[in-house]
C-alpha cells in the first residue's frame, strides 16, 4: 500500500486543485486542436481550398485510427487507475504494458492494410475526380505514421493515470511548435503542398511517442515498463470501457462522410471546404471539454475504486459546475467569433467564406449542450460503465446526427445540415440529464 500512497490520484481534492490538477490536459487538448487547425489554416492558404475538401474526406480514416487508440487509452486508464486505487500496483502496470503493446500492434496492421488498398479507400470515401489526387498524397503519408498516432493518444491519456499531465503537455507543446514549423518548412517554403501538411502532422505524432515511450522505460513514475502477462480480460474491458470512445469516432467517421456527400451534392467542392472549417473548428472548440473530462476522469476512476465516496461526489459537482460555465463561454465566442474564424481560412474564396460564415451562426448552439454530454460520457467511462458512456456518445455522434442530416436537408437545403448537430445535442443533453439523475444513488456522485 505504501507506493499507493504516493500515488497523485489519492490526494482529498478541493475546488481548485482538481481545476489545477486537469488543467494540464486542457491545455494539452487545446493545444492539439489548435496545431491540428494550423494544418487545415496552411493548407487553405498555401494550397487551395480543393485541397483543404480533401482532408475532410479522408477524415473519417483518421477518426477510426483515433478511435482505436481512445478506446484503449480510456478504456485501459479506467482498469489501471481502478486496479492503483486498489493497491494492485504491480498488476497495473502489467495490465498498462499489455495495452501499449497491443495499439502498436494494431497500428502496424492498419499501416500495411490501408497502404494496400489506399486508392479504393479514397474512392469510397467520395472524392471527386478533382480531389483525389490531393486525397491520395495526404492519406499515404497519415498512413505511414498511423502507429505514431494511436501511441502519442495513449500515452496522453496514461501520463495522466501515472500522475504526470504535465508531462503530457509539454510534449503536446512540443509536438504542435514542431507541426506549425514543418508545415511553414514542407508547405510554404519547399512547396510540397497537402504531402507537406501530412508529414508536418506525422512528426507531431512520433515526439510524444518516442519520449513517451523512453520515460515508461525508465521506470520513474509507479507506472511503468514491465514484461506484460498476457491477459485478455483486460484487453476486452479496455474495449468495453472505452467503447463509447470508439463508438464517438466512428460515428463521427460516418457522419463526417454524410457531411461530405450531402455538401457535395447541394453546393460542390466549396461546401465541403466549409463543412471542413466548421468541423474542425468544431474540434478546437470541444478540446476544452475533452481535455478536463480526460484530466478528471483518473481522479474519479480512482476514488470509486478506493470507495471514497465523500470525494467522488464532491469531485463530480465540481465538474458539472465548471463544464456548464465553459459551455457558455465557448458558446458566445464561437458565436461572435465564427465569422473572424471563417475569414482566416477562406479569405481567397469568397464564396466558401459565404457558407462558412452562415454555418456558424446555426451550429454554434451546439456548443451549449455538447459540454455536459462529454463529461457525462467520460464520467460513466470512469465509472466502469461503459453502455451507458457508449450510448450518449452513439446518440450525439450518430444516431441522432444521421436521422436529421438525412432528413432536414431535405426541407431546409443547406440550413438543414447546420442544424442536424444542434438538434442531436440538445436532445442527447436532455437524455444526459435523465442518465445522470437515475444513476446518482447507484455510484453516490450527487
Amino acid at each position: 500500500m505504501s507506493e499507493i500512497q504516493g500515488n497523485p490520484l489519492a490526494r482529498k481534492f478541493t475546488v481548485l486543485s482538481l481545476i489545477k490538477f486537469a488543467f494540464p490536459s486542457m491545455v494539452m487538448m487545446l493545444f492539439m486542436g489548435f496545431y491540428t487547425i494550423v494544418d487545415t489554416i496552411f493548407v487553405a492558404r498555401f494550397v487551395d481550398t480543393n485541397a483543404l475538401s480533401s482532408i475532410n474526406i479522408v477524415c473519417p480514416i483518421i477518426n477510426l485510427i483515433v478511435g482505436l487508440g481512445t478506446m484503449l487509452a480510456t478504456g485501459g486508464s479506467a482498469v489501471v487507475a481502478k486496479k492503483m486505487g486498489n493497491g494492485k500496483a504491480e498488476e497495473a502496470r502489467s495490465n498498462f504494458t499489455l495495452i501499449i503493446v497491443t495499439g502498436a500492434a494494431i497500428g502496424l496492421i492498419i499501416t500495411v492494410v490501408g497502404l494496400i488498398f489506399s486508392d479504393e479507400i479514397i474512392w469510397g470515401l467520395g472524392a471527386s475526380e478533382i480531389l483525389f489526387p490531393y486525397c491520395r498524397d495526404y492519406l499515404t503519408v497519415q498512413l505511414i505514421f498511423v502507429v505514431g498516432n494511436i501511441m502519442q493518444v495513449l500515452y496522453q491519456n496514461l501520463f495522466v493515470t501515472a500522475g504526470k499531465p504535465t508531462l503530457g503537455l509539454v510534449l503536446a507543446v512540443l509536438a504542435g511548435i514542431a507541426n506549425i514549423v514543418l508545415d511553414y518548412v514542407f508547405i510554404v517554403l519547399l512547396q510540397m503542398g497537402i504531402q507537406g501538411a501530412a508529414i508536418g502532422t506525422g512528426v507531431g505524432y512520433t515526439i510524444p511517442t518516442l519520449i513517451g515511450t523512453i520515460f515508461f522505460l525508465t521506470g520513474k513514475s509507479e507506472l511503468h515498463f514491465c514484461m506484460p502477462k498476457m491477459d485478455v480480460s483486460v484487453l476486452l474491458k479496455s474495449c468495453s470501457n472505452g467503447a463509447s470512445e470508439m463508438v464517438s469516432q466512428c460515428s463521427i467517421a460516418v457522419t463526417t462522410f454524410l457531411f461530405n456527400a450531402t455538401m457535395m451534392r447541394l453546393l460542390g467542392e466549396d461546401g465541403v471546404a466549409a463543412i471542413t472549417v466548421v468541423i474542425y473548428s468544431q474540434f478546437l472548440l470541444t478540446t476544452l471539454y475533452i481535455g478536463f473530462s480526460m484530466g478528471t476522469a483518473p481522479v474519479i476512476s480512482y476514488n470509486f475504486g478506493s470507495g471514497s465516496v465523500k470525494q467522488l461526489k464532491k469531485t463530480v459537482h465540481t465538474c458539472l459546475c465548471f463544464i456548464a460555465g465553459i459551455s457558455i463561454f465557448v458558446f458566445l465566442f464561437s458565436l461572435f467569433g465564427g465569422e473572424n474564424i471563417a475569414r482566416i481560412f477562406a479569405e481567397n474564396n469568397q464564396n466558401v467564406f459565404e457558407i462558412t460564415k452562415t454555418g456558424f451562426s446555426i451550429f454554434s448552439f451546439s456548443f451549449l449542450f455538447s459540454g455536459c454530454n462529454i463529461f457525462a460520457s467520460a464520467l460513466f467511462t470512469a465509472l466502469s460503465n461503459g453502455k451507458v458512456s457508449a450510448t450518449i456518445s452513439f446518440l450525439r455522434t450518430f444516431g441522432f446526427i444521421t436521422i436529421f442530416l438525412l432528413a432536414l436537408p431535405k426541407f431546409l437545403k443547406v440550413t438543414g445540415i447546420w442544424l442536424a448537430i444542434p438538434v442531436a445535442e440538445l436532445l442527447t443533453f436532455m437524455l444526459t440529464v435523465y442518465l445522470i439523475l437515475k444513476y446518482r444513488k447507484h455510484y453516490g456522485y450527487l
